[in-house]
Order: structure tokens, then sequence, then C-alpha cells
């Protein structure tokens, strides 16, 4: 999973899949609105704990499909998260340049030095509307004692 030999496409939206997505298109918004909620709980709640949260540009509007922190022991962070309950997700755990569908660019570990320190780090907290207030509280407590 997340290591890829060959380029390839992903297109599954068939004919179904648009008629449902047709449907939940008028939440987006809401949905969008509570993510950038459970933003703010989540930033105000990890505030000043050393652990280095998404960059949010003052004429952007992020939608949080994930929340993405950094962390120098991520495996062992998500290894106490797991323990307590709280799932996350290692999205992008082998850099663009070493993935072996891009063997024949020649690019070697070390590279790309802070691309390579990303994937050693990211580590995706639960991100999703139905998220409640207490259950983001308690992730904010969990990575504070995870990290």
């Amino acid at each position: 999973r997340y290591v890829h030999d060959d380029l390839g496409y992903n297109s599954r939206l068939d004919e179904i899949q648009a008629a449902i997505l047709r449907v939940k298109l008028r939440w987006l918004d809401r949905w969008t609105a509570r993510r950038r909620e459970i933003a703010a709980r989540y930033r105000a709640g990890l505030a000043g704990s050393g652990i280095a949260l998404p960059a949010e540009r003052a004429d952007r509007v992020h939608v949080y499909h994930q929340f993405a922190i950094r962390v120098p022991d991520r495996d062992g962070v998500q290894e106490r998260l797991d323990a307590r309950g709280v799932r996350t997700a290692v999205y992008y755990p082998l850099p663009l340049h070493l993935q072996p569908m891009y063997r024949e660019l020649g690019y070697r570990e070390g590279d790309f030095p802070e691309a390579e320190k990303a994937a050693r780090e990211v580590l995706c907290l639960p991100m999703y509307p139905e998220l409640t207030d207490g259950q983001v509280e308690e992730v904010v407590e969990a990575v504070k004692a995870s990290v």
C-alpha cells in the first residue's frame, strides 16, 4: 500500500457513484465548515506542544481533508495512539523520488532530504465531519500524552 511500481490512473467513478455524490454535494459546505471547526479545536488543543501543525494561509481556505501533524517519532506516536484507541493514518510513507515507478530517474535516498523527513514524520489525525467535540478533545489529550 502506498508503494507504486507502475504509473496508473484512478478512475473508479461510475454512474451510480456519480449520482450518490451529486446528492452529497449539497452537504459539502456544511461538512467543510465542520472540518474547519475540528481543525481549530486541534490547533487550540495542540498549541505549544511542539507538534508541527498544518499551515493555513490567511488568503486561502483550507478544507482539511486530512489533518496532518509532524512528529519526529511518528511510528512510536502512532503505536501509542493506537493503544489508546485513536486511529491515525500515514498516507505517504515513501516520497515520490523513491517510489519504484520513478526509479529510472536515478534519484537516491538523500537527494530530497525534506521530502524524506516529511515521509518519516507526517501522521494524520482523525478528521471527518461527524467527530464530536468530545472525541476531538480525546484525540488531543491522547496526542499530547503520546508525543
